[in-house]
């Protein structure tokens, strides 16, 4: 398997500080991963060093075969999570410009087509200042796109959009996977991570302890949740072996030790009333995230 990019023991350090430590990682070429972790865990460090705008202390960084730490050629585009443009200039003038520097001159009518496809028609002649949030995402979306990299690498990409407009920004990342680029992306939606993501990758504390595939991901932590609705709106009764009970409003979804039989548990609610629902569920990203991430919680437990 070919990967577009390949982190060895990568060590970043800050006065002293770790902001990455020990990280390695393979994103395999035509692939979508998902980088999850909470703020300050080290994801932008780390997105930094495969654009080459941080070099690491140690380890190694390849990306699209390129060992060098010299700047990013223009294989791979970068969307940062601080969205600049220039806001003086027309849509039209600065995605002309960003685009040169990437090697490529937009053919006529070609940023047109990309104002129509990401649902910004008649843009291209407005000022950047005069557009929202969103449509200023999606423009400097565009202006990553427009020059055709192998790799693209977003920060935070739908943050702060709108339900529609992340739609809109869903469907050009996954057009995207199906033309053959590879994707990264980190994101604190977890849905979002679930549902697009071939692997999910996520640090804590500049660590890695999660990577591989959802199913993967959730095998380590078993099948240890149950999904329960009493008749009558009743509370879950104290039951030995659950460890916790987390009202959802629909129903309650209860954590168990490992190796509680579900069906012990579901007699013992049926000793005390009617069950409306009971559902043995795998553990979903958001709630693996937490587990990790939670003050208290054991980070390294389940890593991968």
């Amino acid at each position: 398997m070919t990967h577009a990019i390949s982190l060895d023991k990568v060590r970043k350090t800050f006065a002293g500080f770790a902001a990455v430590d020990d990280l390695s990682l393979n994103v395999p070429e035509g692939s979508l991963c998902g980088f999850i972790g909470p703020n300050g865990s080290g994801k932008t460090t780390t997105l930094r060093m495969i654009m080459r705008i941080y070099a690491p202390d140690s380890g190694k960084v390849v990306v699209l075969g390129d060992t060098s730490h010299g700047p990013a050629d223009d294989r791979v585009g970068y969307l940062p999570e601080e969205r600049m443009l220039y806001k003086a200039m027309r849509v039209d003038e600065v995605l002309t410009y960003l685009s040169k520097l990437k090697g490529h001159t937009p053919a006529r009518g070609e940023i047109d087509q990309w104002l129509e496809k990401l649902e910004l028609p008649g843009v291209g002649r407005r000022r950047v200042q005069t557009l929202s949030k969103g449509q200023t995402q999606k423009i400097q979306l565009i202006a990553v796109l427009i020059s055709k990299p192998r790799l693209v690498v977003l920060d935070e990409p739908f943050s702060g959009l709108d339900p529609v407009n992340a739609v809109v920004l869903r469907e050009a990342i996954l057009e995207l996977k199906r033309l053959g680029t590879t994707v990264l992306f980190s994101t604190h939606d977890m849905s979002v991570a679930e549902k697009m993501c071939d692997s999910i990758v996520m640090i804590f504390q500049g660590r890695k302890v999660l990577d591989g595939s959802l199913q993967e991901i959730q095998s380590l932590y078993g099948s240890d949740t149950l999904r329960v609705r009493l008749g009558g709106g009743r509370a879950v009764p104290v039951i030995e072996g659950v460890e916790s009970v987390v009202d959802f409003g629909q129903y309650q979804e209860l954590r168990c030790v490992q190796g509680l039989d579900p069906q012990r548990v579901l007699r013992q609610l049926l000793d005390v009333g009617p069950v409306d629902l009971f559902e043995i569920a795998r553990p979903t990203l958001q709630d693996i995230f937490v587990r990790i991430a939670a003050p208290g919680a054991d980070a390294m437990a389940g890593a991968a």
